[in-house]
């Protein structure tokens, strides 16, 4: 799930909300929303995220895992 897999990656880099907000250009608020599943992103929000993750956006929304594999609904 997305609140899940953004705060991991979050943390797997060691920064807090805040830096992960001011890295993206959103506020600390925004992450906390999303990591609680409050609000989801916007199309540009979620492509930063890719970006700075170096991952793609089907990850970041759960359709496949680390390895690539498509995950079943």
């Amino acid at each position: 799930m997305f609140k899940d897999i953004i705060r991991d990656l979050r943390r797997q880099k060691n920064l807090t909300q805040t830096e992960l907000g001011s890295a993206l250009g959103f506020s600390h608020a925004a992450i906390g929303f999303w990591e609680r599943g409050e609000k989801l992103p916007t199309y540009e929000a979620l492509r930063k995220m890719a970006l700075f993750f170096d991952v793609s956006a089907d990850y970041l929304l759960g359709i496949i895992d680390e390895d690539g594999t498509r995950l079943v609904v």
